[in-house]
């Protein structure tokens, strides 16, 4: 991410679906570190493989601050099928992970939450406004254009 600000109004261009998915942890036992370390450090890796390639499908991440025992991600894939691959991909990081996740679960019960929900939000369903900022959020995983493009205001930019 560029840390230097864009100047002006931008927003996303919203000709295209794009698809949000929320992912992330809770440690329900600060104790049981067996039980949610690999979980904790999983999600690194499947980050990297997934930015190393860019066929993967997902166009952008962020991490999201949380409370002191949860943890989340925030990521845009270009389409629900490109995510659904990954995930059952028996070569990538993900599968070894779930399957050592689910493990884990049953040996130390309640001890690591686990929580994913994952929104396709048609072309046009969309706005977003960045004003005098770097590349950000949707902006920085699908591009920006100026705000007149789309129109000044929010329903302006959702009704077109």
């Amino acid at each position: 991410m560029s840390s230097k600000p864009v100047q002006g109004r931008m927003t996303t261009n919203g000709e295209r679906e794009v698809v949000v998915f929320l992912i992330g942890m809770r440690f329900n036992s600060w104790r049981a570190v067996r039980s949610w370390l690999p979980v904790f450090l999983a999600m690194p890796r499947m980050i990297k493989e997934l930015a190393r390639d860019p066929d993967s499908g997902m166009i952008g991440y962020r991490l999201l601050p949380g409370l002191p025992r949860h943890f989340a991600v925030l990521q845009y894939w270009d389409s629900k099928e490109k995510l659904f691959a990954y995930a059952t991909d028996q070569g990538g990081e993900h599968r070894p992970a779930w399957a050592a996740f689910n493990r884990r679960a049953r040996e130390g019960r309640d001890k690591v939450g686990f929580w994913h929900e994952t929104y396709v939000v048609p072309a046009g369903s969309y706005e977003s406004i960045y004003i005098n900022m770097p590349s950000f959020g949707l902006g920085e995983a699908l591009g920006t254009v100026p705000v007149g493009r789309r129109g000044e205001r929010a329903a302006d930019r959702m009704a077109a």
